[in-house]
């Protein structure tokens, strides 16, 4: 079936010009911040693997990150169907996952430790640090990567979904090289048993454990953003966090204490509040969905959508018959100029959401390089699609 109402040809493409499609804002990022970044994850990358390599050996490092990378595809691939109306950039989620896998775990592998032999001076000895020391010191060192995306990319980061999808590749990349040391000490203790045990708890039964932790951090973040209260903006993330601390300590707890406890915990607890974070990232997106169309009208008003266009990008189905109809009518090539003309779209809806709640002052010249955007994209699609009928 034809989708002949998504581009017609009536539509005006704005002022003389616009068919230049211009950079981004996001696209002027110092090169010097980006190489900076860069060697500060690989090398925290390379002292974590050196680390585990230490405790494990080769023998258990190499059959670790094969198995540990089992789950990655999978969590991943759903966290990006989660964030598919307004994908983010592939450098941030690249960001997020290498700031979980090399520096919160480098930092974990020393802080763990010093705390626990902190406290034990201060204290005596505690008898189980994983539940005491590991999630205040992880949760923390996960959170502040999520915090750095706010802080240092504040344009990238919209809402509790951006909180969720960014809180979960951190905690996927925590997890995966957390993984490869706990697979790689199952290796050492008496091969294939303990291997096969271990990889089964943490790669298949609770691969989402750790993007969970983290999400409630996220979530306070998202809701942070989009709040101008001072108080609210100070006490969802410290709840966030909170809640990421107390699920984290259970999860270990229950670990501890046998098959039993942990079945118990997992079906009582964690099951229920998975269960409840994704209601509430499908509940957001929801929310933002209706939020684009919204905050696109004005643009029907002005010539630069379609009202049939503002139908499409206000509808999740629509959105989805929409690549499927051009992916019919002009293949590959079509189908991702229309979900990219649907993610310029949606980005130019949440940055007028950010001026019309006071979280960013207006640029009009931001909004026009968005628009022209979106009036080359039109352009490219209908050279692809000529005959729409």
């Amino acid at each position: 079936m034809a989708y002949p109402r998504l581009m017609p040809d009536d539509v005006p493409g704005g002022p003389p010009g616009t068919l230049a499609v211009g950079p981004g804002p996001s696209e002027h990022r110092p090169r010097s911040l980006l190489v900076a970044t860069v060697g500060v994850l690989v090398v925290c990358g390379l002292l974590s693997l050196g680390a585990v390599t230490m405790e494990v050996g080769v023998t258990g490092l190499v059959p670790g990150l094969l198995l540990a990378a089992v789950p990655v595809g999978p969590v991943l691939a759903t966290v990006l169907w989660l964030d598919r109306h307004e994908a983010e950039p592939p450098h941030l989620l690249a960001f997020a996952f290498g700031w979980g896998a090399c520096v919160a775990s480098l930092g974990a592998l020393v802080l763990n430790s010093l705390s626990s032999q902190l406290l034990a001076r201060a204290v005596g000895d505690v008898t189980n640090t994983s539940v005491v020391v590991a999630p205040l010191v992880e949760e923390s060192l996960k959170g502040l990567g999520v915090l750095l995306v706010v802080l240092v990319q504040r344009r990238q980061f919209d809402g509790v979904v951006d909180g969720i999808v960014y809180a979960a590749c951190v905690g996927l990349g925590f997890a995966f090289l957390e993984n490869v040391l706990y697979l790689g000490r199952a290796m050492g203790a008496d091969g294939g048993g303990s291997l096969v045990a271990v990889f089964v708890l943490r790669c298949l039964v609770s691969p989402f454990a750790h993007p969970l932790f983290t999400m409630a951090v996220g979530v306070g973040l998202g809701l942070a953003v989009r709040h101008r209260s001072p108080l609210l903006r100070v006490l969802a993330p410290v709840a966030g966090f909170l809640v990421a601390v107390a699920l984290h300590a259970a999860w270990n707890a229950s670990a501890s204490q046998g098959a039993v406890a942990f079945l118990e915990v997992y079906v009582l607890l964690q099951v229920p509040v998975f269960a409840g974070a994704v209601a509430v990232a499908l509940v957001a997106r929801r929310r933002e969905t209706r939020l684009v169309g919204r905050h696109l009208e004005v643009y029907v008003r002005t010539g630069w959508l379609s009202e049939a266009e503002l139908q499409m990008l206000a509808s999740g189905r629509r959105r989805r018959d929409a690549r499927a109809w051009a992916l019919r009518a002009g293949g590959r090539p079509a189908a991702g100029t229309v979900r990219d003309f649907q993610e310029t779209a949606t980005e130019l809806a949440f940055r007028r959401d950010r001026t019309f709640r006071g979280t960013q002052p207006p640029s009009p010249d931001e909004e026009l390089v968005l628009l022209r955007r979106l009036s080359g994209e039109r352009a490219r699609l209908l050279s692809l699609v000529p005959d729409r009928r």
